[in-house]
């Protein structure tokens, strides 16, 4: 029998990824068959680093499709690469193509360096990915089964987020939030939206709280089970929290610097709105910490289990 695999960009080559990964498959049971995208000799070396010794089956790119794979197994598709290459993006066009194709639905990639990776071009590799899929309709969720959050905008610098804070952006992410939910959570999310100013208040005469989010909040109460806006420094009280599966904010910092102090780093980055289903864990490629053996894989394995049951 033949399973659908996930596809995993380990991202950098310096940065904590295999460590995290073989630590993931030592702890835990995956069915689905996994396939590496990344250079077979940086692998071989990261495999005598933290001595795993699964076994890890070379596959040409050619005869990838005829492929049939089987569950718990861990495949590579080997990436050379001039010097002069971009790496991380070499890995990621061919997993793009792979999707393309059909070959799989599922992604997960690595921590990336946004600076050094995508040259400042794009604001996230959440942008990335999209734009390689021509898809303008999309949004980060941090995800945990407990509560989730996604900011309207992502990577941007403070003092643009006013300016690119608009009722269609806004009911774009609460709309794709509701329908990813139901489709591949099969429920109907309780939405919370935090407004942008300190409680929802502005001493200047025009307040984007009342004149943006406000409306757009009241024109979908009708179709989706969203309330606010709600000020953001009280908003993830334990006993307003709980009241809610997702809680949509302006900026990133606004909620991603709660959810990382609930959660730490049990939460998943997804990226919704994609016509396949990209994760990756929460948290950067961390290189002060390469060959110490002591970094969390909680992330990492929630973002497998997840892919796992889809």
């Amino acid at each position: 029998m033949s399973y659908s695999p996930i596809l995993v960009i380990p991202g950098e080559k310096k940065s904590i990824f295999f460590e995290i990964f073989f630590k993931s498959l030592k702890s835990r049971f995956f069915l689905s068959p996994l396939i590496l995208i990344c250079n077979k000799k940086n692998l071989d070396k990261e495999t005598k680093r933290y001595k795993f010794n699964k076994p890890i089956e070379h596959v040409k790119l050619d005869r990838i499709y005829s492929k049939k794979f089987t569950k718990k197994k861990i495949y590579i598709i080997d990436i050379k690469h001039k010097n002069s290459d971009n790496y991380v993006q070499s890995c990621f066009k061919i997993a793009f193509r792979l999707i393309k194709k059909g070959l799989t639905n599922k992604i997960i990639n690595g921590p990336i360096n946004k600076t050094k990776t995508l040259n400042k071009k794009y604001l996230g590799v959440t942008e990335y990915v999209a734009k390689n899929f021509n898809q303008n309709k999309f949004a980060m969720l941090i995800y945990n089964k407990r509560l989730s959050v996604c900011p309207v905008t992502t990577h941007l610098p403070l003092k643009l987020v006013a300016k690119k804070i608009t009722k269609r952006k806004i009911k774009e992410k609460i709309v794709i939030i509701n329908y990813f939910y139901k489709k591949f959570l099969g429920f109907k999310p309780r939405i919370a939206v935090i407004g942008l100013n300190p409680h929802c208040e502005s001493v200047l005469e025009f307040n984007e709280d009342i004149k943006i989010i406000r409306p757009v909040i009241r024109s979908l109460k009708n179709k989706i089970n969203v309330k606010g806006p709600f000020p953001a420094d009280t908003i993830f009280l334990k006993d307003n929290r709980k009241k809610f599966d997702v809680i949509v904010g302006m900026y990133h910092d606004q909620v991603l610097t709660p959810i990382k102090t609930i959660f730490e780093y049990d939460a998943i980055n997804i990226t919704i709105g994609l016509p396949f289903l990209r994760v990756t864990p929460d948290h950067g490629p961390n290189e002060k910490m390469i060959g110490k053996n002591i970094s969390n894989p909680i992330s990492l394995i929630r973002s497998l289990e997840f892919l796992d049951k889809k």
